[in-house]
């Protein structure tokens, strides 16, 4: 007679989750999901299940939307499924010592980054800003503090120089599954030693603010690609034109020097800005209350001219939230 599957939780709410939770639905019995209620999202406002929810669904598995988890009924209803394990992977919220230690073996997160290095909720958004040439990911053993907990195990990846966050986010979705596939069965079965982080190397990775997609002419060419690429797809990288905001979705470093802001070409070849060493080409960008195009056609259409001066003032750029509410995070 073969022995019983391990029974697991798992806890996750974005698109960068749902690779893990298969993953853990072929090694496990899936006991039960957890993810975040659905929400209002676009410009309509239609009420959408969460990427997890939707594919906990596919694979028949039962699903939980708390609104609170802070009370006690929540933990209780954990321990009620007398589970192994708990995988969490982006669920977005702070979990309860009384949570954590539900399973039998506790609650492991995989966090999208090489840890103690950019502990928070937005790692992957911030290795890019910070012009990393690496991260990865770490299955690590959950407790109280913001991602302090024992490093398990951990995978390094390459971050390619004009990768943007969605796409370094499909890579570490792909990543942290299979880290998972390979560790967690080791995990289960006493392998694997815990590793405490050295609190001393940490940096962090802050919820992102729409503030922190501003972009500053005066930094080198390299940091401003860096940042507008980072912040793709919230809050964009964003600055001012004439007055009203210019979201920028696309740049790319090329040669030019000038007063930082400055505009030193625009033509049918493109649009070339100053920054404080170097200048960027504005690939892709969006006016307020337009579409976003390519720099060539802001030149045609008149919006834009040699001259003209991006800075930091200006209304704020019009959003398909109109409530400002940040998106899950990108990986924690």
């Amino acid at each position: 007679m073969s022995a019983a599957r391990p029974r697991a939780l798992f806890f996750g709410t974005p698109e960068i989750a749902v690779d893990a939770l298969s993953a853990l639905s072929r090694l496990c019995d899936v006991a039960l999901v957890i993810c975040q209620p659905d929400k209002p999202v676009g410009r309509a406002q239609a009420v959408e299940a969460p990427a997890v929810k939707r594919r906990a669904e596919e694979l028949g598995l039962p699903v939980h939307q708390p609104t609170k988890v802070r009370v006690p009924e929540f933990a209780a209803r954990l321990r009620d499924q007398r589970a192994d394990v708990a995988v969490v992977f982006a669920y977005g919220r702070i979990l309860t010592a009384e949570v954590l230690r539900a399973p039998r073996l506790g609650c492991v997160n995989l966090h999208a980054s090489l840890l103690p290095r950019y502990r928070g909720a937005a790692p992957i958004n911030w290795a890019i800003a910070r012009g990393e040439a690496e991260t990865g990911g770490c299955l690590m053993q959950m407790d109280e503090g913001l991602d302090t907990g024992p490093v398990l195990a951990r995978r390094a990846l390459p971050i390619g120089p004009d990768e943007t966050t969605p796409e370094l986010a499909r890579r570490l979705s792909e990543l942290g599954a299979r880290l998972l596939t390979d560790e967690l069965p080791r995990l289960l079965g006493g392998e694997l030693s815990p590793s405490p982080q050295d609190d001393a190397q940490a940096t962090f990775a802050p919820i992102l603010t729409r503030a922190h997609g501003l972009i500053d002419w005066s930094r080198p060419a390299r940091e401003v690609h860096d940042l507008v690429r980072a912040m793709v797809p919230w809050p964009g990288a964003h600055t001012a034109l004439r007055g009203k905001a210019l979201k920028v979705h696309a740049t790319r470093v090329v040669e030019g020097a000038g007063s930082p802001g400055l505009v030193l070409r625009a033509d049918k070849g493109g649009v070339v800005v100053a920054c404080g060493a170097g200048a960027v080409e504005l690939v892709t960008a969006q006016q307020e209350g337009r579409k976003a195009l390519p720099g060539r056609d802001l030149v045609a259409g008149r919006a834009i001219a040699v001259g003209d001066e991006l800075g930091a003032s200006g209304p704020g750029l019009t959003s398909s939230d109109p409530r400002g509410k940040e998106p899950a995070p990108s990986g924690g």
